[in-house]
C-alpha cells in the first residue's frame, strides 16, 4: 500500500474502494449513453459529481496527480453543463474519459501494490483533457486536440523516457536495421533485463501488443531505464542479444547520448560514426527544456496487484427503520470470520463422532448435538451469503472491451448480458475478469466473421452478437460466452495441432468435440499473423488453466457458420463443499457431489472390455471406462472385486468415468484445506487431488479433483 500524509492511513482502503466504485460508475454511463447515442441531462449532472467527487477525495488523499487529472475531466463537463447543445458531436470526449477512466483505474492498482508509490505524470493526458475543453468552447479544432500528446507509436520524437534521478540511467538500444518485428524483439529483451534487473521504467510502452510501435523504435530506438548501479551488467545483457546494432547510454541531463554507443561487429572509431546519426536524433528534435517536457515517463503499467484487502458490500438492516443499508467491510475480516465457520464445523464433527461416545445412550447430548448443527449450518449459510456478490461487475466491464474492438476491428457487433444478477463467492468473482476478457476477445476477433457478406450468405443479420450469460444450478455457476459467428473450422484446427506436434493420437480418432477444445491447448493458435489481440499462442490455455485454479472446468461447442460457446462451470465457494466420502482400503476420499451423477453396484458380467483391455461399464446404453481408485494411487485394499465394492459416475467437460471405491460412508459438509507447502513439488492437483479435510474423528479425507481425474484417464 502507498504511503500517504501521517492520519491518512486507515482512509486509503476506503478511498480505494470508493474511487473504483465511481470510476466503473463513470465508464457505465458512458457505455450506456454511447450505445443510446443521448446524453441526458442527469446523465451530464451524473458524470460532472463523479468527477468532482473524485478530485475531491484525492486532494484529502494528497494524491495531487489524480486530483489533477479529476479537475481536467471536470472542466469539461462544466462546460457541456452550462450549455448542452455542445453535446452535438462529442465522440472525442467519450474518447478522452475512457483514456482518463483506465489511467485512473491503472494508478488505483498502483496505490493499493506499491508501498514505494510515487504519483505518475500525467500532463500528457491533462494537455488533452485541456484541449478538449478548448473543442467544446469552439477554440480548437479536433485534429489539434488529438496532438495533445496521444501515446501512440508515431508520438514523443523526443524519447519518451527519461531517468528520474541522478541514480537511473537509461538505454537506447537500436536493432539491426530490416530485422523486423522490433517490438517483439524488444519485448524479448525487455524480459531479458527484468530477469536480473530492477527495470523502472521502458519506451514504448506497447512494444508486447502493437506492432506500429516497431516505427518508433526503428526511428529513436528502444529506451530502457535501470539503477545506475545496474548498467554495466545490463550493457552485457544488451550486447549479447541477437539483432542489437548498436545501444548507448543516454544522458539524462541533456537529453543526448554519451559516447557510450558501441557495435558488435565494427571497430571502436567506425561504431562511433556509424551510431551518430542516430544518437543525433534526439538533439535535432527540440530545445532542451522543450524536448525534456516531451520526454516526460509515460504511465507506468500497474504490476499484478499482490492479494490486498478489499472492501466487499455487506447489507445490514437498519435500526431506526425497515429499509436496507449498505457498509462497507474489510475484505480480510469476512476471509477471517469464514476460517473460524470453518474451524466451528470441524470442531463440531470432531466432537459428535468422538469415538468415545459409541455405544453410549445420550438422549439429551444427541438433541443438543442436532441443535448445534442446525444452527452452525444456519452460522454457515449466511457467512457465505455475506462472501456473495453478483456477476454484474466482472459482466459490465466486456461492454468496454467490445466498445474498444468494434472501434479497431471496424465490426459491428452487440453484445448481450443475461443472469448478471447471479451470485458467486467474492474470491471467485475476482479470479474472473482475465478469463472473461479473453473469451470475448476471442469471439470478437476469431469468432464474428470480418466480411459482413458471409454472414448474409448464411442467413444471419449484419449486426453480429456476443451473449454472456451466467445460471445457477446444483451448487455450482454456468457461465456461457457465446458468439454467431462462423464457428470453428475443425479442419484447420486438426491441420494446426498437427503441424505444431500437439496430437496424442492419429488424427482420424479425434471426436469434433475433442478438436474444439484444442484451442485451449498450450502454443495453440490459428492466427498466421501476430496482432493486437492474438497470435502468439498464449491466452486461451491460460483461460482454462484460471478457470481450473478456480475449481471450475471450461469446455467448446461450436458450429461451423453458427457460431460458438464457451461454457464454463465454477462452484458457489472454494472453502466449504458438499462432498460424498468414499472408502478405498484405509484411506478416505471425498468426491464433490456436483460432480456425482449417480452410484450403483454391479456383477461381474456387466463388465466389458475396451480393445486395450480396459474395463468398462455400460449404462442406459452408454459406455463409460472405470477408474479403480486403489490402482491409481497404489492402495492396498481387500475390496478388488466388482461385486464387493460401488461404482460412482461423475462428469466434467462433458466428459464421465465410473470410480471404484470399497464403500460409500455418507454425504457431508467439508472444509477445503490446501496440501501442505511441502507436498507442492508432487504436483498433487494433476493427479487428480484438489486438498484436503479433517474428518469428525480426526483424520484426513483427500478430496478428488474430478476434472484433473478424468483428463488423466
Amino acid at each position: 500500500m502507498a504511503k500517504v500524509e501521517a492520519g491518512m492511513e486507515g482512509m486509503v482502503d476506503m478511498y480505494l474502494f470508493e474511487t473504483t466504485t465511481l470510476i466503473d460508475q463513470l465508464d457505465e454511463i458512458l457505455l450506456r449513453t454511447e450505445q443510446a447515442n443521448e446524453f441526458t441531462d442527469d446523465d451530464i449532472n451524473e458524470v460532472f459529481r463523479i468527477m468532482h467527487t473524485v478530485k475531491g477525495s484525492s486532494a484529502m488523499m494528497g494524491f495531487e496527480n489524480l486530483q489533477k487529472l479529476a479537475h481536467k475531466g471536470e472542466d469539461m463537463f462544466f462546460i457541456i453543463r452550462e450549455d448542452p447543445s455542445k453535446m452535438k458531436d462529442i465522440g472525442f470526449v467519450y474518447d478522452l474519459v475512457f483514456q482518463m477512466s483506465d489511467l485512473f483505474k491503472a494508478e488505483i492498482e498502483e496505490i493499493r501494490s506499491n508501498p514505494d508509490y510515487e504519483g505518475t505524470d500525467f500532463s500528457e493526458m491533462i494537455a488533452k483533457l485541456e484541449n478538449g475543453a478548448k473543442m467544446l468552447q469552439g477554440e480548437l479544432e479536433e485534429a489539434e486536440a488529438a496532438e495533445g500528446g496521444e501515446h501512440h507509436p508515431t508520438a514523443a520524437k523526443s524519447g519518451g523516457v527519461e531517468a528520474a534521478n541522478e541514480n537511473q540511467s537509461v538505454i537506447r538500444v537500436y536493432f539491426d536495421q530490416d530485422c523486423k518485428m522490433e517490438n517483439l524483439r524488444a519485448f524479448l529483451l525487455l524480459n531479458r533485463l527484468k530477469e536480473s534487473f530492477d527495470v523502472i521504467d521502458w519506451f514504448p510502452k506497447d512494444v508486447e501488443n502493437n506492432s506500429e510501435s516497431s516505427a518508433t523504435i526503428q526511428e529513436d530506438g528502444f529506451l530502457v531505464t535501470l539503477n545506475k548501479a545496474d548498467v554495466d551488467e545490463a550493457l552485457k545483457v544488451v550486447e549479447q542479444s541477437l539483432n542489437v546494432d548498436t545501444y548507448e547510454i543516454v544522458t539524462d541531463e541533456k537529453e543526448e547520448s554519451e559516447s557510450a554507443a558501441q557495435q558488435k561487429a565494427a571497430p571502436a572509431a567506425e561504431q562511433s560514426a556509424q551510431s551518430a546519426p542516430k544518437a543525433e536524433k534526439t538533439e535535432q528534435a527540440k530545445p532542451a527544456a522543450e524536448a525534456k517536457k516531451e520526454a516526460a515517463p509515460a504511465k507506468k503499467e500497474a504490476p499484478a496487484p499482490a492479494k490486498k484487502p478489499e472492501r466487499a458490500p455487506v447489507q445490514q438492516a437498519s435500526s431506526n427503520s425497515g429499509k436496507q443499508s449498505l457498509i462497507s467491510v474489510n475484505l480480510q475480516k469476512l476471509d477471517q470470520l469464514h476460517d473460524i465457520v470453518g474451524e466451528i464445523i470441524t470442531t463440531e464433527s470432531m466432537v459428535i463422532s468422538n469415538p468415545e461416545l459409541d455405544g453410549l445412550k445420550l438422549e439429551s447430548f444427541q438433541k443438543a448435538a442436532r441443535e448445534l448443527r442446525k444452527l452452525t449450518d444456519e452460522l454457515q449459510d449466511s457467512v457465505m451469503s455475506i462472501r456473495m456478490v453478483p456477476l454484474v461487475g466482472p459482466f459490465q466491464k466486456m461492454h468496454r472491451i467490445v466498445r474498444d474492438m468494434k472501434q479497431k476491428l471496424g465490426k459491428n457487433v452487440e453484445l448481450v448480458i443475461e443472469g448478471e444478477d447471479t451470485e458467486v463467492d467474492k474470491s471467485i468473482v475476482d479470479n474472473l475478469n482475465d478469463p472473461l476478457m479473453h473469451l470475448v476477445r476471442n469471439c470478437m476477433d476469431h469468432g464474428i466473421e470480418e466480411d459482413v457478406s458471409e454472414r448474409i450468405e448464411h442467413g444471419k443479420p449484419e449486426k453480429g452478437t456476443i451473449r454472456l450469460s451466467a445460471t445457477s444450478s446444483a451448487g455450482e455457476v454456468i457461465i456461457t460466452v457465446a458468439d454467431d459467428g462462423g464457428g470453428i473450422d475443425t479442419d484447420r484446427v486438426l491441420q494446426k495441432a498437427e503441424e505444431a506436434g500437439l496430437l496424442t493420437k492419429p488424427a482420424s480418432e479425434y471426436s469434433e468435440r475433442e478438436i474444439n477444445n484444442m484451442i485451449m491447448l498450450p502454443g495453440f493458435s490459428t492466427n498466421t499473423e501476430v496482432t493486437e489481440y492474438s497470435g502468439r499462442g498464449v491466452g486461451m490455455d491460460v483461460v482454462k488453466k484460471n478457470i481450473e485454479k478456480s475449481g471450475g472446468s471450461i469446455f467448446v461447442e461450436s458450429k461451423r457458420y453458427e457460431g460458438s460457446s464457451f461454457i464454463i462451470k465454477i462452484p458457489l465457494t472454494l472453502a466449504i463443499i458438499a462432498g460424498m466420502e468414499v472408502r478405498v482400503g484405509d484411506v478416505i476420499f471425498t468426491v464433490p457431489t456436483s460432480a456425482i451423477k449417480q452410484s450403483f453396484k454391479i456383477t461381474n458380467n456387466q463388465i466389458i472390455y475396451d480393445t486395450q483391455g480396459n474395463e468398462m461399464i455400460m449404462l442406459r446404453g452408454e459406455c463409460y471406462p472405470i477408474l479403480k481408485l486403489y490402482q491409481k494411487y497404489n492402495l492396498e485394499t481387500e475390496t478388488t472385486d466388482f461385486e464387493q465394492g460401488i461404482l460412482i459416475l461423475v462428469e466434467a467437460d462433458g466428459k464421465k468415468v465410473c470410480l471404484f471405491a470399497d464403500k460409500l460412508i455418507g454425504e457431508q459438509q467439508v472444509v477445503v484445506k490446501p496440501f501442505p507447502s511441502y507436498l507442492s513439488r508432487y504436483n498433487l492437483k494433476a493427479e487428480g487431488l484438489s486438498g484436503c479435510s479433517i474428518m469428525g474423528d480426526g483424520s484426513i479425507s483427500l478430496i478428488i479433483d474430478v476434472n484433473n481425474v478424468i483428463d488423466k484417464q
